[in-house]
């Protein structure tokens, strides 16, 4: 990392190191897992290798992430660091702010289903349900990255993790901009119930997509 903006300022310091092309999105597929190399290139379409290997090198020499010895030791994978883990925060923060650029669809764009355990924390973000625990399973039609998501909307608020295996309230599935447009509150399920497919309890799901926020921000 060469760049200095030469100010004072935390935001110039910031951008200095997570600033460049595709450094935020490196550090967004490390909030989802640890990886390797090759899972980081698969996660990320259209980042060259030489360039991936640079960006990595530059985020490990600012302290955001870190090599860890995986399966005894016979392979490299690359995590976050503690202060790394905090551009959670304001990643979920851009999330929120870009809804108003997804509104208009992909347009060709890619889109993978294991971006769902970023987006979805931050939008639904504050969403609580006043009665009673849901779980609710969520797959985007037509993604090669079928795995299903889980989100658990409690009193307490939102939990997002992969599926793991446990009995759901309801399946809900559809496209990943209405998926995402439910998730940001732009859609309301009444208006889409014809785009989704909605298998068991249909309460469920609107505990998800149409539960109250907290009081708080």
């Amino acid at each position: 990392m060469g760049r200095s903006y030469g100010q004072y300022c935390g935001l110039a310091r910031a951008l200095e190191v997570v600033g460049d092309r595709w450094n935020l999105l490196i550090v967004r597929q490390l909030l989802i897992a640890p990886a390797r190399y090759q899972e980081l290139l698969d996660g990320l379409p259209g980042i060259a290798t030489n360039l991936l290997a640079d960006r990595l090198r530059d985020l490990e020499a600012a302290g955001v992430i870190e090599r860890r010895l995986a399966e005894g030791g016979r392979a490299i994978t690359y995590a976050l660091t503690n202060w790394g883990a905090q551009l959670r925060e304001p990643i979920e923060g851009l999330i929120r702010w870009s809804t108003p650029l997804m509104i208009r669809g992909p347009e060709g764009d890619t889109f993978r289903a294991d971006g769902l355990l970023v987006a979805l924390p931050a939008l639904l973000k504050g969403r609580v349900s006043a009665n009673h625990s849901w779980t609710v399973g969520i797959t985007v039609n037509g993604d090669t990255d079928s795995r299903r998501v889980q989100v658990r909307v409690t009193r307490s608020g939102v939990e997002v993790r992969p599926h793991d295996g446990r009995k759901l309230d309801a399946v809900v599935s559809g496209d990943a901009p209405i998926i995402l447009g439910l998730a940001a509150g732009a859609l309301a399920l009444d208006d889409v119930l014809g785009l989704v497919d909605i298998q068991g309890d249909e309460a469920a799901v609107r505990a998800v997509f149409g539960a109250p926020a907290n009081a708080s921000p």
